[in-house]
């Protein structure tokens, strides 16, 4: 069931994702662009944490990876937030 729900989580992201992108394509507004590079992170996030738990339950511990991951995503999105700030 865990692995269910990690899927799903990596889907609803990678979805986001290709939403915010085809509006970023058809409006061009940079907003659309920074959220667009957070639910990247996001997506390896949740596709790191699915890979860490089912796949690789004892022989890897892609902590780190996975908490660097969202930090990028997240940075990018502040970064945006401050750079667009008008």
């Amino acid at each position: 069931m865990k692995s269910a729900v990690y899927l799903l989580c990596f889907a609803a992201s990678l979805m986001c994702m290709v939403l915010l992108l085809r509006s970023y394509l058809r409006s061009r507004s940079r907003l659309l662009l920074w959220s667009t590079l957070c639910f990247v992170g996001l997506a390896i996030n949740n596709l790191l944490l699915f890979i860490d738990v089912v796949v690789l339950p004892t022989q890897v511990d892609l902590l780190p990876v996975r908490q660097v991951s969202a930090m990028a995503g997240v940075g990018v999105l502040l970064f945006g937030f401050i750079w667009d700030a008008e």
